[in-house]
C-alpha cells in the first residue's frame, strides 16, 4: 500500500517506527499533488517551502521524542478562507487574490503547535458561496471519482484533495453544508461541529451565526483525531464555549440501546431512490447492532432552505461590506471619485454569485422587507431549534441523507439556481440549530459515492464518531477517489 492510500494511524505508525521520515512523507504527498492537481485543481496555493521546513521540525521532534502528537509530521490541507500567516488567503476571489494575512487562524495555530505539516490552501466557491466549487476565480475543481463531475462545495477543494489521496486530512468550513455535501460527493468523512466548539478566529466570514470550521478525512477515527486537535475554547472568539466534551469511556460500549431518530420529512419522494436504499441499509445495520429506531417529526424542516438563505444572504451583505477597495484587497484604479471607485471595485472584484447574494441580503435588511423576510426567518430558526430539541428527547442521534442526489456533471446546473440552492436542503438545519452533524460514505450508485448524515445534540460529537466508526467497520472504506 502506498502512503497516499494510508490512514492517519498507519502513517503515524510509519513515522514513530522511523520507517519513513516526515520529510520523505511530505515529499511523497507533494509529488502526488504535482501529478494529480493539474487535472483536479484542488489547490490554489501549494506551500512547498513551508511544508518541507515544518516536516524537518517534525522529524526533530520525533528524534527527540518530545512534543509528539497524533498529527506530528502529518500533511494537512487548509481551505483557502482560513487565514495563514505569510501565505495567501484568497477566498477563491479576485477581491483577495493577493491578500497575505499577518496572523494565523486559531485552528492553524493549533495544528502548527501539534506539529502538523500544512501543505497548501485548497480551492473553494468564491467566499464559500456555492455548493459545487465551480465559482472560484482560480478555476473549478473536479471530482476525483469522475473528472466530468463536481466535487460539491464550497469545501470542494479540501474534499477532492482528501479523496484523491493528495492529503490524508483537511480543514473546511461549513455554513450550510459546505463540509458535508462535498464530503458525501467525494466519498469521505466530514464533520460540522457544534457551533462554538471550534474557533472561528481567522476564518473569513460568510454568515457569522452559521459558519463553523471542521475536519475532513477518509476514516471516522482520523476525523475524530483532527476534530479533537482543533476544538476547544478560544479567548479570541467570543462565540466559543467551554463545553465539556464527552469522553469516549463515558459512552456505552457498542451501540446497543441507543435510539436513532428517523425524521419522516427527510425521506420524501424527492430523494434519489438509490440513496434512500443505502440509508435503509444503514438503518438496518444499526438495528442489528441493538440501536432502536424511532420515527420523529420536524415540521419546520420544510422551511429550512428558505430560512437558511434569508439569514445567510443578510449576514453576507453585512460581512462583505468591508471590501470597498480602501483597506485591503482588490481596488479599481480607473475611477477618479470615491463612490465610483467603491462601485467599480465591487463590480470587478466580486463574482456573479457573490454579488447576487450581497444584493439579495441587502434587500432583506431594508426597512421595507426586514419584518416580512429577515425577522420571519429568525423566528423560523427559533421554531426549528424547538423542533430539534423536542425530537432529541426521543433519540440520541438522527439518521438522514446528506444529499438528495449524486454529483452532477460540471456546468450542468449553472443556470438552475433553485436546484443548486436546494442541494443543501438536508444539511442547513444543523447550521441553523447549531448542532453537530457528520457525513460518512455508505456505498455507491453507478460508481459515484453516496453519503449519509448523523446529527446529535450540541456537544455530542463523540456519539457521532462512534456510530460512524461502527458503520465504517460494517461497510468498509469506500474506495475509488484515490487516483
Amino acid at each position: 500500500m502506498e502512503i497516499v492510500e494510508m490512514s492517519l494511524g498507519q502513517l503515524r505508525k510509519l513515522l514513530d517506527n522511523k520507517e519513513i521520515s516526515a520529510l520523505e512523507m511530505t515529499k511523497g504527498f507533494l509529488g502526488h499533488i504535482a501529478q494529480l492537481d493539474p487535472e483536479i485543481n484542488a489547490f490554489i496555493t501549494i506551500t512547498e517551502e513551508e511544508a518541507l521546513f515544518a516536516a524537518r521540525e517534525a522529524d526533530a521532534r520525533i528524534a527527540k521524542k518530545e512534543g509528539i502528537t497524533p498529527l506530528t509530521g502529518i500533511p494537512i490541507a487548509i481551505k483557502d478562507n482560513i487565514c495563514t500567516k505569510g501565505v495567501k488567503t484568497t477566498c477563491g476571489s479576485k477581491m483577495l487574490a493577493n491578500f497575505i494575512p499577518s496572523y494565523d487562524a486559531t485552528v492553524v495555530t493549533k495544528l502548527k503547535q501539534a506539529g502538523a505539516v500544512l501543505i497548501g490552501k485548497t480551492n473553494l466557491d468564491e467566499f464559500a458561496m456555492g455548493s459545487s466549487t465551480e465559482s472560484s476565480y482560480f478555476g473549478l475543481t473536479r471530482n476525483p471519482w469522475d473528472l466530468k463531475r463536481i466535487p460539491g462545495g464550497s469545501s470542494g477543494g479540501s474534499a477532492a484533495a482528501v479523496a484523491a489521496g493528495m492529503v490524508p486530512l483537511a480543514l473546511g468550513s461549513d455554513t450550510g453544508g459546505s463540509i458535508r455535501q462535498p464530503a458525501a460527493f467525494c466519498g469521505i468523512f466530514g464533520l460540522k461541529p457544534t457551533y462554538g466548539r471550534v474557533s472561528r478566529y481567522g476564518l473569513v466570514p460568510y454568515a457569522s451565526s452559521l459558519d463553523q470550521v471542521g475536519p475532513m478525512a477518509r476514516t471516522a477515527k482520523d476525523l475524530a483525531v483532527l476534530y479533537h486537535n482543533i476544538s476547544g475554547y478560544d479567548p479570541l472568539d467570543s462565540t466559543t464555549v467551554p463545553l465539556l466534551p464527552e469522553k469516549v469511556n463515558d459512552l456505552p460500549q457498542g451501540l446497543k440501546g441507543l435510539r436513532f431518530g428517523i425524521p419522516c420529512e427527510s425521506y420524501d419522494k424527492k430523494i434519489d431512490p438509490g440513496i434512500k436504499e443505502k440509508l435503509l441499509l444503514v438503518a438496518d445495520l444499526l438495528e442489528k447492532a441493538g440501536c432502536i429506531p424511532v420515527e420523529v417529526s420536524l415540521p419546520s424542516l420544510e422551511y429550512a432552505a428558505a430560512i437558511y438563505y434569508l439569514i445567510a444572504f443578510a449576514e453576507a451583505s453585512s460581512n462583505l461590506a468591508r471590501y470597498d477597495g480602501v483597506r485591503y484587497g482588490y481596488r479599481s484604479e480607473e475611477q477618479t471619485d470615491m463612490i465610483s471607485m467603491f462601485r467599480q471595485t465591487r463590480e470587478e472584484g466580486f463574482g456573479r454569485e457573490v454579488k447576487r447574494r450581497i444584493l439579495l441580503g441587502t434587500c432583506f435588511l431594508t426597512p421595507e422587507y426586514y419584518e416580512d423576510y429577515y425577522l420571519k426567518a429568525e423566528k423560523g430558526r427559533a421554531r426549528m431549534k424547538k423542533d430539534f430539541a423536542r425530537a432529541f428527547l426521543e433519540c440520541e442521534f438522527m439518521l438522514t441523507p446528506t444529499t438528495t442526489v449524486v454529483p452532477n456533471i460540471i456546468r450542468e446546473k449553472t443556470d438552475d439556481l433553485l436546484s443548486k440552492y436546494l442541494s443543501e436542503v438536508c444539511t442547513v438545519a444543523a447550521n441553523l440549530t447549531g448542532i453537530p452533524a457528520l457525513t460518512f460514505p455508505c456505498g455507491c450508485i453507478n460508481g459515484l459515492p453516496v453519503g449519509a448524515q448523523l446529527m446529535a445534540r450540541a456537544g455530542k460529537e463523540e456519539t457521532l464518531f462512534r456510530v460512524a466508526s461502527f458503520i465504517e467497520g460494517e461497510l468498509g472504506v469506500v474506495k475509488g477517489g484515490i487516483r
